[in-house]
């Protein structure tokens, strides 16, 4: 019997165990006992994740930790050296783009597939009429939408008062800081740091925004939303807010005064996790909802009044301008190319699963290997690395780890 068969003739194996043993068969067993243990320990070191070493690990798990986050940050370093080149080069594929733009398009046609809106407040001055709406899903914060009708103002001052960061500084109180990353002039897009000052009970958050801009026919789809960018390191404070999203929409419609004076209506769509309770941001929003749709139709007027007098074109509002611009069929094109690409999804999904589960056997008998292998070895961080390291090379499989949005 060769060596090979011996080790998985496990009949052999047990007929061994019952019967008397010489000091020859005894031998025979540890043998291969040996034998084994030795192959797994070849194949274990083969198999070893790269930062795992003997003269660094020690069998510490805050050593380990600390090897997994050094590696991850230098990762992170080389693929990002700086924002200016990575938005260019690797993070672009965070900015808005058109899966955003039929996003916000659904949501204003009411085709988003959420749950229905809870009518919250109305409001009126003599120069814009205000709702507002508000929602909560089963995982995310809470969501907000209003719609506000501008008297005596064309969706161009909109758009431009909303994108012009550096006239905001002055009529908005609670923007501390507000400066450009990155700009991309092919499609209009950007990436911009703001700093926001926030009540009482609430310390400054910090922002890192991708923003675009679709140009319909005169009226916009503005999209702004959080977006990774390595080259502003996290502080402890400010706390920075990874989950956000704040987009509108800007569109002409016929003034309720029934002049030849422009109007315009903002349907406007918000929801960001500051890391405070729900509920109690809930309440925050209810009771300054009013006063902050006021403060801002001041400050847009304010902002009519400097653009009128001022006779220069401010670079933020020459970044808004240039806009991609689409048509009707270009939202069609993009229903139909999301059902295409799901159509294919589906065929990829049922081609690559043919087997049924006689296909993951060999993967399922590799990780238990590995699992026990590790086990009988370490019962620290080591143990899970390898066990992750065998899965993640032979099972292909992926791990989901349970996120709180209330601790971003």
């Amino acid at each position: 019997m060769n060596l090979v068969a011996s080790l998985f003739d496990f009949s052999w194996f047990s007929e061994t165990l019952r019967r008397p043993t010489s000091g020859v068969d005894m031998l025979v067993i540890l043998g291969l006992v040996l034998i084994g243990f030795l192959i797994g320990i070849v194949v274990g070191w083969m198999w070893r994740p790269r930062w795992a070493g003997f003269s660094d690990c020690v069998f510490d798990g805050s050593v380990v930790k600390s090897q997994m986050v050094d590696s991850d940050q230098k990762q992170e370093q080389t693929l990002h050296p700086s924002c200016s080149s990575s938005i260019a080069k690797k993070d672009d594929d965070h900015l808005p783009k058109d899966e955003d733009l039929k996003h916000l398009w659904h949501l204003v046609e009411k085709r988003d597939g959420g749950p229905p809106w809870k009518h919250m407040m109305d409001g009126s001055t003599a120069t814009m009429t205000y709702q507002a709406w508000q929602r909560d899903l089963e995982t995310g914060p809470p969501q907000y939408c209003s719609m506000t009708v501008y008297e005596e103002a064309t969706t161009e001052l909109l758009r431009d008062f909303f994108w012009d960061d550096d006239l905001r500084l002055k009529w908005d109180d609670m923007l501390l800081h507000a400066t450009t990353l990155e700009e991309f002039p092919a499609t209009g897009a950007s990436v911009v740091h703001w700093i926001r000052k926030f009540p009482l009970f609430c310390s400054d958050r910090e922002y890192i925004i991708g923003r675009r801009i679709w140009e319909l026919e005169g009226s916009f789809y503005c999209v702004t939303k959080g977006v990774p960018c390595s080259s502003v390191p996290r502080k402890q404070r400010p706390r920075r807010v990874d989950v956000y999203y704040s987009s509108w929409f800007i569109r002409p419609v016929a003034s309720k005064k029934g002049n030849n004076q422009p109007a315009c209506e903002v349907i406007f769509f918000h929801y960001e996790d500051m890391g405070i309770p729900w509920e109690l941001a809930k309440f925050g929003v209810r009771q300054g909802m009013w006063g902050t749709a006021k403060k801002v139709e001041q400050g847009l007027r304010w902002y009519q009044k400097e653009r009128a007098c001022s006779e220069t074109v401010p670079h933020h509002v020459t970044m808004a301008r240039m806009s991609t611009k689409i048509n009707q069929d270009y939202l069609a094109g993009l229903e139909s190319e999301t059902d295409e690409d799901l159509t294919q999804t589906q065929m990829r999904v049922h081609q690559e699963k043919p087997g049924g589960i006689d296909t993951n056997i060999p993967k399922l008998l590799v990780i238990g290997a590995a699992v026990a292998l590790a086990c009988s070895i370490d019962r620290g961080q080591l143990t899970k690395a390898v066990i992750f390291g065998v899965a993640k090379r032979f099972g292909k499989i992926r791990y989901f780890y349970p996120v709180s949005f209330a601790h971003l």
